[in-house]
């Protein structure tokens, strides 16, 4: 799968959800929620993953929150 189909794959499923749950829940729910759309669309997610910047590892209290 390539860098295109996987973006397109992204933001059809981040639309999907928007369109389904609208506005003002809590960030989690849209994450959890967004990471199952992914997962039932043949994408491997996981959640809240630790960044890693210039060699740098910043650990688990700052987390980004996909790793697609």
């Amino acid at each position: 799968m390539t860098e295109d189909q996987i973006g397109t794959i992204v933001i059809e499923a981040a639309i999907a959800v928007h369109r389904a749950l609208g506005p003002g829940l809590l960030e989690t729910v849209y994450e959890v929620v967004l990471a199952r759309e992914l997962a039932d669309r043949g994408l491997k997610v996981d959640r809240q993953v630790p960044v890693a910047f210039a060699r740098q590892r910043w650990g688990a209290w700052y987390c980004g929150g996909y790793d697609v």
